[in-house]
């Protein structure tokens, strides 16, 4: 197996990784960076976005849920793969149903209950530019469209630096609020920043989730732990000699490919 890139950015470099497990996708924000921007990964254009599950679509891959990780066998035959988005941000609804309506794919958005109708008030520390978060009615209309919500706790916080009651808390009590407010069953967790260990995830698991996404990069394989679900993040791709080099090899073997 070639190395492959820390990011997600095309199918290419990722399609046989992506056919020996179960591969999930993550998102935040579908749109054009504002000026002042910090972290610039976050974003990705819509018309990237678009490209990303037109080149799935193209390969055979479809929308399954995560807990098809579990199930999925050695080989992913079935080019199964789940798509997520963290934190609920309004231009994930305003920029990403059209390409997932016209190519058949649908996500989870893992949401931040009290800070729903708000903006990600947890980057303000660090100087980020503000982003509306979706609105109650804005979630309505994101699970009309056919996709899913989960739970991201109530306040974005690091769970492995509050005490573990306050940690039970956001886990249990987000959950519930998403319940009262949409009539939908919450099964799906996502650790905020990908923060946790293994106190927090045994308090998910307790709590009545039936599964839980990290941060950490890879494909999830047969005997994956539900609570601890591996993730690729898509974004733009990075200009480097590295990834000029990478696309010239694989460019030169499709040329030799050809000829023959």
């Amino acid at each position: 197996m070639p190395n492959i890139p820390e990011y997600y950015s095309s199918l290419p470099p990722f399609l046989e990784l992506f056919q020996s497990g179960f591969p999930i996708l993550t998102y935040h924000k579908i749109g054009n960076r504002p000026r002042g921007t910090r972290l610039k990964g976050l974003y990705v254009k819509p018309s990237l976005f678009k490209k990303q599950l037109e080149e799935l679509r193209r390969e055979r891959f479809s929308s399954a849920n995560l807990l098809t990780a579990t199930r999925v066998q050695q080989r992913n035959r079935e080019r199964a793969i789940a798509i997520t988005f963290d934190d609920g941000y309004a231009n994930v609804l305003e920029n990403a149903l059209e390409a997932m309506r016209d190519t058949g794919f649908r996500a989870i958005q893992f949401l931040v209950p009290d800070r729903l109708g708000q903006c990600n008030e947890w980057d303000s520390a660090s100087g980020e530019v503000r982003e509306p978060l979706m609105n109650i009615a804005q979630v309505k209309e994101w699970l009309a469209a056919g996709h899913e919500i989960g739970s991201h706790t109530l306040t974005h916080p690091f769970l492995t630096k509050v005490p573990l009651a306050n940690a039970r808390e956001e886990i249990v009590a987000s959950k519930k609020k998403l319940e009262d407010l949409f009539a939908h069953e919450i099964k799906h967790f996502c650790y905020p920043y990908g923060d946790w260990n293994s106190a927090v995830r045994d308090l998910v698991q307790e709590c009545g989730y039936t599964s839980a996404c990290t941060t950490e990069a890879g494909v999830n394989e047969p005997r994956i732990s539900p609570f601890q679900l591996k993730r690729f993040t898509a974004r733009y791709r990075s200009r480097s000699w590295k990834n000029f080099r990478d696309d010239a090899a694989r460019l030169f073997r499709k040329l030799v490919v050809i000829s023959i």
